[in-house]
């Protein structure tokens, strides 16, 4: 199963962390857009390009010690037809590096148009006969707040495809608890949904215990992560959150098992814009960025056992 291939790089790098690729034009560095505005103007191409470029050589400097990236398709689409593009090219480049990719897409619909969605970012694409990718990432993070009806479709995917999703149980946002804190009955509305997740992954178990139904549990908020790890003991968990947001290393350790696995830690800001913190030469961005990423690593794992399958 697609989370199976991503326990194993978690072991292989002892790093349990994602980074997200969220590029705003004003996080890359002046030098980039300069050299590809003049090329192609101040246009969506030539932002795009900047972009991938930005894109690119960050992961050429972390993908040997980073399992995996999440690209969040709202910062790609805001570049129009060319930005989806550069979206599409960073999967893939991505992927030729070996890194397990998650986008970040939070789609949310039924029927034949959820049935579009998956085929679109985890599955293929029928060209009158003939098939093909259209995005190809590992995983997609989905809202799954119109029932099994939105997630069906997905799970068609992921056993065909060897795909993943992650569910958004509990965010990380502030006003996440308006609804997702609400009772139904006895339960809250985020336990509700985790438990459904746990349900939808009977059907597509991997061999280390987890199923490819993942959760997006919010660092911000520590004791309803460790009350969602203990309450879905096969459910993988995407945690939002750390750094930027206010989530700290010990608390995103409540959402790991006694193995140091079972999650993986986001962050997208404070990775790409590393060279500002630094405030280094923007040309050193890319390794500011992997100098973050060592880190946020180190950080997290010293809170963790040693990340292992026994």
């Amino acid at each position: 199963m697609s989370f199976d291939r991503l326990i194993e790089k978690i072991i292989k790098t002892q790093n349990p962390t994602v980074v997200g690729l969220d590029p705003k034009l004003d996080y890359v560095p002046q030098y980039i857009k300069e050299k590809k505005f003049a090329k192609y103007g101040r246009t969506f191409e030539g932002a795009a390009r900047a972009i991938y470029t930005f894109n690119k050589k960050i992961i050429d400097e972390i993908y040997d010690i980073v399992p995996a990236i999440k690209p969040q398709a709202a910062y790609y689409e805001m570049y129009g037809w060319e930005g989806v593009r550069t979206l599409a090219k960073t999967i893939a480049y991505a992927k030729s590096k070996g890194m397990f990719v998650i986008t970040d897409g939070k789609r949310n619909d039924i029927g034949a148009t959820m049935e579009a969605y998956a085929a679109a970012h985890l599955g293929v694409t029928d060209l009158d006969g003939e098939v093909a990718e259209a995005f190809g990432a590992d995983a997609l993070t989905v809202n799954g707040y119109l029932g099994t009806d939105g997630i069906s479709p997905l799970l068609e995917q992921c056993r065909t495809y060897d795909k993943g999703i992650f569910v958004l149980v509990k965010t990380s946002n502030k006003s996440s608890g308006e609804l997702q804190d609400k009772l139904i009955g006895d339960k809250t509305v985020y336990a509700t949904v985790g438990e459904m997740c746990e349900k939808w992954g009977l059907e597509a178990m991997g061999k280390y215990g987890y199923s490819s139904v993942g959760a997006v549990v919010g660092a911000t908020y520590p004791e309803q992560l460790a009350e969602m790890r203990k309450a879905l003991p096969s459910t993988f968990f995407l945690i939002p959150g750390y750094g930027a947001q206010g989530g700290g290393a010990e608390g995103v350790s409540k959402g790991f098992d006694q193995n140091g696995l079972g999650a993986i830690v986001n962050s997208s800001r404070a990775v790409m814009c590393a060279y500002k913190k630094e405030e280094c030469d923007e040309k050193d961005f890319a390794k500011a960025a992997r100098r973050e990423v060592i880190r946020m690593k180190e950080d997290i794992i010293s809170y963790l056992p040693k990340i292992a399958l026994e």
